[in-house]
């Protein structure tokens, strides 16, 4: 690949666009983006590292570039037609990084869910211990220039990972979601299948998800879990209000004793598939448990902060799974606090196809709010309203508008988890507002 040319991102403030574009801006490439001018928190990291940012337009492509696009963005895109008018190369994100990986020992991580958190613990540990550069799924990457090791998100939807044939691949689990584009949960255990098949190393697995117990592979499957069916295992476990603390075997060898400080169970197995890799590639343990240590999370998992007398989370969280795992951190983090879930569903067919499961996992928390549903790119509308959901909820489910979000301040001394995959941090910005100022006026 030629680091002289200029780089185009069709939709850099895409998460994975806007990662890849940094990682290719810190190994020297030239490199710029357009998308819509609405502000995207992925863009902050892209603004500091002097990464020019333009509103979409025709006039954005010039001859002799190579122009990456969003997975989002249809081949009839102005700039796309106009690249290919110009006879530029026009490649897609996926395609693009099943090219690029190849120099490295590649570790793509996969899922339902957990992707981001955990390829955001691999990339940390891994660039603690040798050069790394790595893309995660939170729009941050990293380009270094002596990398040996490149951790990467993979995802499924429309079967994208299937650009990939990365050294090795941890698989979170297998779950029914995309309804948009996925049939059934068959269909998605056949992707990952498909997936599996193409991994040159080593795969490292839930070892509680049966789907995953069901895969076939050309290479070693590892897996890892709480039961002494498992390759890997997490035995003396300790949840505590500062996190997590376990020690790892595999088999009957002691791996390490590790501490990470962050909550929920889900967090300890996504450790496990981090400490696993680093286990199978030899690095040393204390190493790899003293950089644990140091993990700060990624954005929009679980990221708090305490206004007034409320602590508030913000998490990315759009799937029944997902919500159970976020309320059980919370839980973890704040034995002694009520907490209150504030919901916004994320996609129509997503909201219909799973609405029971959502009703559910909503339950698990104290109170429950909604917002209105977040339709996307794909569907701007659909045949469900938030009442529906409402009406399934029994710990309330009262819709609340940016507008009007004062049901909110009914709480005191608690938790406040705003979640969702599309704006629903407008709604957590108008409550910060709000719950400012009365407390101001209060005193």
């Amino acid at each position: 690949m030629e680091n002289q040319k200029l780089y185009h991102f069709v939709g850099i403030k895409g998460s994975g666009m806007s990662s890849l574009a940094l990682v290719l801006h810190e190994k020297g490439y030239q490199v710029q983006g357009s998308d819509v001018e609405d502000y995207f928190f992925t863009q902050r990291d892209l603004e500091k590292a002097g990464i020019k940012l333009l509103p979409f337009s025709k006039d954005n492509i010039k001859e002799g570039m190579i122009v990456i696009a969003g997975n989002a963005f249809p081949d009839t895109h102005e700039e796309i037609v106009r690249a290919k008018e110009l006879g530029l190369d026009v490649i897609r994100y996926h395609d693009f990084i099943g090219q690029f990986i190849q120099p490295f020992t590649s570790i793509a991580v996969t899922g339902s869910h957990g992707k981001t958190s955990t390829t955001g613990l691999l990339s940390h540990v891994l660039s603690g211990v040798a050069p790394t550069s790595f893309l995660i799924g939170d729009g941050t990457g990293h380009g270094d220039p002596n990398a040996k090791f490149f951790s990467f998100e993979a995802c499924e939807y429309r079967r994208h990972f299937l650009a990939y044939a990365p050294d090795y691949a941890i698989m979170t689990n297998i779950d029914f979601d995309h309804p948009d584009y996925y049939k059934s949960i068959d269909d998605v255990y056949d992707a990952f299948q498909s997936m599996a098949a193409q991994v040159k190393k080593g795969i490292f697995a839930y070892g509680d998800d049966k789907y995953l117990r069901k895969l076939v592979a050309n290479v070693p499957i590892y897996y890892y879990g709480l039961t002494e069916e498992d390759d890997i295992q997490a035995r003396n476990i300790e949840r505590t209000t500062e996190g997590s603390a376990f020690d790892v075997y595999h088999g009957e060898d002691f791996v390490g004793h590790f501490v990470l400080p962050a909550f929920g169970q889900h967090n300890i197995l996504n450790a496990l598939g981090v400490i696993a890799v680093a286990y199978m590639e030899e690095l040393d343990m204390k190493e790899v448990a003293a950089e644990m240590l140091s993990f700060q999370g990624v954005k929009r998992r679980f990221s708090e902060k305490k206004v007034a007398d409320m602590v508030i989370v913000d998490d990315y969280a759009h799937h029944p799974a997902e919500i159970k795992a976020t309320i059980d951190g919370a839980r973890q983090k704040y034995p002694d606090k009520e907490i209150i879930a504030v919901f916004q569903p994320h996609t129509f067919t997503r909201t219909i196809a799973l609405m029971d499961e959502f009703a559910e996992a909503l339950d698990l928390a104290d109170v429950v709010y909604l917002c209105d549903i977040f339709g996307s790119a794909r569907e701007k509308q659909g045949d469900v309203k938030i009442e529906d959901l409402g009406a399934k909820i029994s710990k309330g489910g009262t819709v609340i508008s940016e507008t009007n979000v004062s049901p909110l301040l009914d709480h005191h001394d608690a938790v406040m988890v705003f979640m969702g995959a599309g704006d629903v941090q407008k709604f957590e910005r108008a409550y910060e507002n709000l719950l400012s100022t009365t407390t101001r006026n209060v005193l």
